[in-house]
């Protein structure tokens, strides 16, 4: 099955990454959310081939806060999350943040999920490749949970998406991928929960997975809401 099909099988609600963040961003104003009165927050993998959809979102949003781990996990904590918020601009005594939360993954022209090619390099690549090593260990039996100290973000990431897998059964990319979206939600979820004052805040929370195709991106998988003056609303894609 070619990229095309496996596009359209594995993922609904398809988007260029200009479309994804345009039409977000149509959707936000009506609610009171602008490039003026709002700070975004991306919380994306650090790998380079993800860094276009931070550019669109710096684009038309400006300038972003940046969440971002290996594998789009969300580590910044409460401390990362709090120094986003105090970034906002304070309008009229109301603040107002967009969370953008999207792990990532690759399929190249014929169809095979998680690989790519990259610039200036002959060999194969894979996306994630966070979440390709770990697949890979949960696979071949060699998973190893150890916290190390020179590859923290691995370590946590092993450990925190382990704890989502039922015991015993290893998951594929597709699914583990799928897997990180519902855990980075779940856990910037928590942070704001813990620690955003609603009296005077209005966000929104956008989702989804970066996709990487032969020749451009897409985001697919979308999902969101806002909370205004303490009212959750979802967004209809």
């Amino acid at each position: 099955m070619d990229y095309e099909n496996i596009l359209k099988k594995y993922f609904d609600s398809i988007y260029t990454e200009v479309d994804f963040v345009k039409k977000t961003y149509a959707v936000l104003k009506e609610l009171g959310f602008s490039d003026e009165n709002s700070i975004a927050s991306v919380c994306i993998c650090r790998d380079e081939i993800s860094q276009s959809l931070r550019s669109v979102i710096k684009h038309i949003w400006g300038e972003a806060f940046n969440l971002s781990s290996l594998g789009g996990m969300f580590f910044a904590g409460q401390t990362g999350l709090a120094a986003a918020m105090h970034h906002a601009p304070n309008v009229n005594g109301r603040e107002r943040y967009v969370y953008f939360a999207l792990p990532h993954i690759a399929i190249d022209k014929d169809g095979r999920l998680g690989a790519c090619m990259r610039t200036g390099r002959e060999e194969e690549s894979t996306a994630c490749g966070a979440l390709c090593a770990f697949q890979k260990e949960m696979t071949t039996g060699s998973l190893n949970l150890s916290m190390d100290d020179i590859d923290l973000e691995q370590s946590l990431l092993k450990r925190r998406l382990l704890r989502e897998i039922p015991y015993g059964h290893i998951p594929d990319l597709l699914e583990l991928t799928k897997i990180t979206q519902r855990v980075i939600q779940k856990d910037l979820e928590h942070a704001i929960n813990t620690i955003i004052d609603k009296a005077k805040s209005d966000y929104a929370l956008l989702t989804g997975i970066q996709i990487h195709g032969p020749d451009t991106n897409y985001v697919g998988n979308v999902s969101g809401y806002v909370v205004v003056n303490n009212v959750r609303e979802e967004i209809k894609f």
